[in-house]
């Protein structure tokens, strides 16, 4: 706070600093060679140096050392003035300097204590056993410590108990440093997810941990909640699937039994008229089938967002083979209809099925490209794999030899459709390429 007044009077203090110089060298210069002042020099520099910049504090001390040197030992032999001269102005700047650098480790510190003060997220330090020496007004807030008292004093086990258990490895010489999620408890009870950045150090009383503390039940109740909507949506498409097939099935099987009847004269065969009733009720089960409309829980995303989560995950795998993704991005991205998550895992897809494309492949890359016209954007996927062999039947289900159930690209484009979108293959020379059309908002 000194320091913080000091520089808010400035010209005060250059003021003041200026006049004890001119006091010290007129007394020094009337009482000459019987007593020595030059110590007196010191205060003026101190005081000048809390406002003066390094170089401006060394120049105060030349000067406070050449009035130290024509008015203290004026008619001592040269040698003796210029030695007395060196030793003053280093000491002179030396106790400047010294409260300039004790002024900024002051600011310093006043910033640091500012700053993880008004942090959102909680910051305590611990000792060796485990009690909080010293925590924030946000670590007050995450563990429910009542106004009245506070966390400093208390074992930090048992509100983190793995920052308990990791005390145990505090005391190694080098340290360490982690992150890690678990759960934690507030002061009532209650249980939440933590996620910790914590780190270990050294001192002379002993070993010391700092730790980082954020409430993350919020983020977890949302990737749960967005899990479950995937998880419906992908059953509901998959169960449409399924009675596509099934309708397929029922159908050659009623044609099958209509000629039968025609061809052997079984008009009136009771056990092919319950045959064709029972086909006949099965269609009726399956003729629920995803329907092409767009879903009610559609949104306004930017598709700039979308295509940076999709780097985000596919491009270590991609790093992992040698090979590379390439993006072709407009300058501007538009705002499409879809569903973020929905529209990220048809695109997850596409790129998953291109890496197991090219992975035996002397090239490896897949270029991503976007294009775009009044009311759709074009997202392209393109490989270097060996390119499809049969593409009549890629969006169909159940493929055979697929890797997984066979239902990836037949589900991709459903989810795509229900957007008002669509997901096409395009035949090219060499390589697989898909184009998912979007609509633009």
């Amino acid at each position: 706070m000194i320091a913080v007044f000091l520089k808010g009077s400035k010209v005060k203090v250059l003021a003041v600093t200026a006049a004890m110089i001119a006091l010290i060298a007129a007394a020094d210069w009337y009482v000459g060679n019987r007593a020595s002042l030059g110590v007196l020099y010191i205060l003026p520099m101190m005081l000048g140096a809390t406002v003066l910049a390094p170089w401006q504090t060394v120049a105060l001390a030349l000067i406070c050392s050449a009035l130290r040197s024509y008015f203290d030992i004026a008619g001592s032999p040269p040698i003796e003035i210029f030695l007395r001269f060196i030793f003053a102005s280093l000491s002179y700047a030396g106790s400047g300097l010294f409260v300039t650098a004790l002024i900024r480790n002051r600011e310093l510190e006043e910033q640091v204590k500012i700053l993880v003060d008004s942090s959102p997220a909680a910051i305590l330090t611990t000792d060796g056993a485990g009690t909080v020496l010293a925590a924030n007004h946000a670590a007050q807030a995450l563990f429910l410590i009542p106004g009245s008292e506070t966390l400093k004093g208390r074992n930090i086990g048992r509100y983190v108990p793995l920052l308990g258990d990791a005390l145990t490895l505090a005391g190694r010489p080098e340290g360490f440093r982690t992150a890690a999620q678990c759960q934690g408890r507030r002061n009532n009870g209650e249980i939440f997810l933590a996620h910790l950045w914590f780190s270990s150090y050294l001192t002379p009383e002993g070993a010391r941990l700092a730790a980082i503390v954020v409430d993350a039940s919020e983020e977890m109740r949302d990737r749960e909640e967005q899990g479950l909507r995937q998880l419906l949506t992908g059953n509901r498409i998959a169960a449409a699937a399924v009675s596509h097939e099934v309708r397929n099935l029922c159908s050659a099987i009623s044609l099958l039994c209509a000629n039968i009847r025609t061809k052997h004269g079984l008009t009136q065969d009771e056990d092919l008229q319950g045959l064709t009733t029972l086909v006949q009720g099965l269609e009726r089960i399956a003729s629920w089938e995803l329907q092409s409309k767009v879903n009610d829980s559609l949104e306004e995303i930017a598709l700039q967002e979308v295509l940076d989560d999709l780097r985000i995950v596919i491009e270590p795998n991609w790093s992992e083979i040698n090979g590379s993704v390439v993006w072709q991005l407009p300058p501007t991205m538009p705002v499409v209809l879809a569903e973020r998550q929905g529209l990220l895992q048809a695109f997850l897809n596409l790129a998953q099925n291109s890496h197991r494309a090219v992975e035996g492949c002397p090239v490896r890359e897949l270029r991503i490209s976007v294009s775009i016209d009044e009311r759709t954007a074009k997202v392209r996927f393109q490989d270097t794999g060996p390119g499809i062999a049969e593409p009549t039947r890629l969006f169909a289900p159940f493929q055979p030899g697929a890797d997984g159930s066979g239902l990836g690209l037949y589900v991709s484009r459903a989810v795509v459709r229900s957007y008002g979108g669509e997901l096409r293959f395009e035949p090219e020379d060499g390589g697989a390429c898909f184009r998912v059309e979007i609509p633009i908002v």
